[in-house]
């Protein structure tokens, strides 16, 4: 079955950029019609839909966040990478990575675990 696993640091210091990362295993993120997504949960507050990129290559983003957010892929590698920028402590949240068939879903039919990102100086 399809697996996602997030990957970065967990403290970053506010003004700089975060990257993380989504390994998949057990699927392709080419294969089907799947959108691969980020999502994150500030503490207290909801689930925010941040971005997806789709099994073709294309990147959508939520207008909110979108001056500040690249999702990329590496299909070598069946990963994809979010990067943000500009980073305040209001960015600390649990990021997760996830897969639907469904744009702008922040209740994935399939999601990694989520790590935490601390934004502090």
């Amino acid at each position: 079955q399809v697996q996602l696993q997030e990957s970065g640091p967990g403290l970053v210091k506010p003004s700089q950029t975060l990257s993380l990362t989504c390994t998949v295993s057990g699927g392709s993120i080419t294969a089907g019609y799947y959108y691969w997504s980020w999502i994150r949960q500030p503490p207290g507050k909801g689930l925010e839909w941040m971005g997806s990129i789709t099994y073709s290559g294309i990147a959508y983003y939520s207008p909110s966040l979108k001056s500040r957010t690249s999702i990329s892929r590496d299909t070598s590698k069946n990963q994809f990478t979010l990067q943000l920028s500009s980073l305040t402590p209001e960015d600390t949240a649990v990021y997760y990575c996830a897969r639907d068939l469904l744009l702008k879903t922040t209740t994935p039919r399939l999601r990694g675990q989520g790590t935490q990102v601390t934004v502090s100086s």
